[in-house]
């Protein structure tokens, strides 16, 4: 954690949060503005997330051609792809087992549409979240195999499904692992293991989601269909294509956009744009995306729709979405997809309630948060932990329990490892299954191990963040004068995304302004002016989302005429009637005492 002053002096804002200015190279950032001819902040901003000079052109104009590592650097790429190359050339049936989240069905489907451009039949299985749980199980590999299926490529699972694995292996099935999650010391038995987090890789590409490993994989395979003459006088499929389903999943999939990651976000936003993938065109019209789509849209509209038919749905449903090729078909499962999330949200929200009273009924670990009942849908634990994670500032993990199993999700904050911990948990006999990565896990517990797992979970995260807990932080790129938040800046700032985790949205202080037209608008967002308190550099329009009723509201409502308040939030642009202006969209505040 940062050991950084407060920012101007704010170590408790009106939302209790501590702030502090990003660690940044001042010399490295002065040296990005200088080559690149870039405001001081944006400089900054891109020191403070660690991107050196020689890094900065690529950072800002991100493309495959610079950033997409060789495939083969993977261990067992090459193993992988000689399996499947025979398995193409002799015509055996090929299946993807995928998981149930978003990742796991855009995984699927850039498989299955790479396949289907080559002429190959592919089968998609996505297992029943209730019914079958996470992850490869056997009676589904044996009735793939039952059916003639010879080769079967896992994707977003598998790596710690020993007993599956191998129980496939003798009914006859070769299994070629593409995973991201955090393995064991130890491999399943297969004919290739690709995963840049084995503990034998040192790839530095472990930050991929499942979805980019799925797309190297099929990078390589292209080449070497090409190699040996399989595509004859055809040309080679152009994968480029796929680039929109590898965006989505990287951003739903939350790993860092950086390096690789960037580049197929930003390159599979424009190839998402031009709305060639049915599915995906189908379901942006149902999430009310009507725009140049952006990482924001992915996360926030798009993604949850998907993972709401594997969450109290259709499993198979995202896979099929976003294979089919049919609008008439992508329109209807779009909106059954739709009508699931509705339902999630519903469920969520009870659960969340529920979750919550039981939190606050008894005393809280210092370092985690952890919600356990009876009659608590699975397929929405994972979202009531992140919503937890959010609300205390802790890692937090929710377990639905049924018949003595629990399945429960965790989801973590920065510097807290809980996938490790989470499998260090499973090798210390406390789980019946577990795995993830750093900030998200999944696991399954007995009823009976609950409380000493949930007491392992705490002593190893407080070793790691203290028993004091953890003091919430909002960390700042800087300060912006009101005359300085013109268009020109934003339009700069724009050119650092795609944003999301691992580059989050550039966050600045308007300092020392001051409000005026302070309103309500809608049910509780608050609308307001804000100048610079010497009165130079004209206005903006802000704006402060949900907030009329909780103390950030109260101070904005609250705050006297002419009196000079420190405002922090992002910077954007507003298109109105065909004219741009900027807003700042207001995160939080403090009053200013100078």
């Amino acid at each position: 954690m940062s050991n950084n002053a407060a920012f101007l002096g704010v170590s408790s804002s009106v939302s209790g949060k501590r702030w502090e200015l990003r660690d940044a190279d001042e010399r490295e950032a002065l040296a990005i503005c200088q080559r690149f001819s870039l405001p001081d902040v944006v400089g900054r901003f891109m020191a403070a997330r660690g991107i050196s000079l020689e890094e900065s052109a690529d950072f800002l104009t991100p493309s495959l051609k610079a950033l997409l590592p060789d495939p083969h650097h993977l261990k067992d790429m090459d193993k992988g792809v000689e399996r499947l190359v025979a398995a193409i050339r002799n015509k055996e049936p090929i299946a993807v087992f995928g998981d149930y989240d978003v990742d796991g069905a855009t995984s699927s489907a850039v498989l299955n549409r790479f396949f289907s451009t080559i002429n190959v039949p592919l089968e998609i299985y996505i297992p029943d979240r209730m019914k079958e749980g996470y992850g490869p199980n056997l009676p589904a590999l044996r009735a793939l195999a039952a059916k003639g299926i010879k080769v079967v490529i896992t994707v977003d699972c598998g790596i710690t499904a020993f007993e599956a694995l191998e129980g496939a292996a003798e009914a006859g099935l070769d299994i070629v692992v593409v995973d991201h999650h955090v393995a064991e010391p130890s491999l399943p038995k297969a004919s290739a293991v690709i995963n840049p987090n084995r503990l034998d890789d040192d790839s530095p590409h472990g930050h991929m989601a499942a979805v980019g490993v799925t797309f190297l994989l099929v990078v390589a395979l292209n080449k070497a269909l090409r190699e040996a003459g399989y595509y004859g006088d055809r040309p080679a499929p152009d994968l480029r294509l796929l680039l929109d389903l590898v965006a989505l999943g990287t951003v739903c999939d939350v790993v860092p956009l950086r390096g690789v990651n960037r580049a197929f976000v930003a390159q599979g936003l424009k190839i998402l744009a031009q709305r060639r993938n049915k599915g995906l065109a189908a379901l942006a019209d149902v999430s009310g995306v009507d725009r140049f789509p952006e990482a924001y849209h992915l996360g926030y509209q798009m993604g949850p729709r998907v993972n709401a038919g594997g969450r109290v749905g259709e499993s198979y449903l995202g896979a099929r979405l976003l294979s089919t090729d049919n609008p008439a078909e992508a329109r209807d499962i779009a909106q059954q997809l739709n009508l699931f999330n509705q339902e999630r949200k519903e469920i969520e929200a009870a659960c969340l309630e529920q979750a919550i009273e039981q939190v606050e009924s008894r005393d809280m670990h210092a370092g985690l948060v952890y919600a356990a009942a009876e009659g608590w849908h699975p397929g929405v634990i994972g979202i009531v932990a992140g919503r937890l994670k959010e609300r205390y500032n802790r890692p937090a993990c929710v377990v639905a329990f049924e018949n003595g199993i629990g399945k429960g999700s965790g989801r973590s904050i920065e510097g807290v490892d809980l996938g490790a911990t989470v499998i260090a948990a499973g090798q210390a006999d406390l789980l019946i299954n577990g795995g993830g990565h750093k900030m998200a896990a999944g696991f399954t517990v007995a009823q009976e191990n609950s409380d000493a797992f949930r007491d392992y979970l705490a002593q190893r995260i407080e070793a790691q963040v203290g028993t004091d807990g953890i003091i919430p932080r909002l960390s700042l790129d800087g300060t912006v004068t009101v005359a300085d938040a013109n268009i020109d800046l934003v339009k700069k700032l724009e050119q650092l995304g795609p944003f999301g985790a691992g580059n989050s949205t550039p966050r600045f202080v308007l300092p020392d302004v001051v409000l005026e037209k302070v309103s309500i608008v809608g049910t509780d967002h608050v609308r307001c002016q804000i100048k610079d308190r010497s009165g130079r550099g004209g206005w903006i329009k802000a704006i402060a989302f949900r907030c009329a009723d909780q103390p950030l509201g109260d101070l904005l409502l609250g705050q006297r005429p002419g009196m000079p308040v420190h405002l922090c939030g992002k910077l954007q642009i507003d298109t109105w009637q065909g004219r741009e202006n900027v807003q700042f969209m207001i995160d939080d505040a403090a009053p200013a005492y100078s």
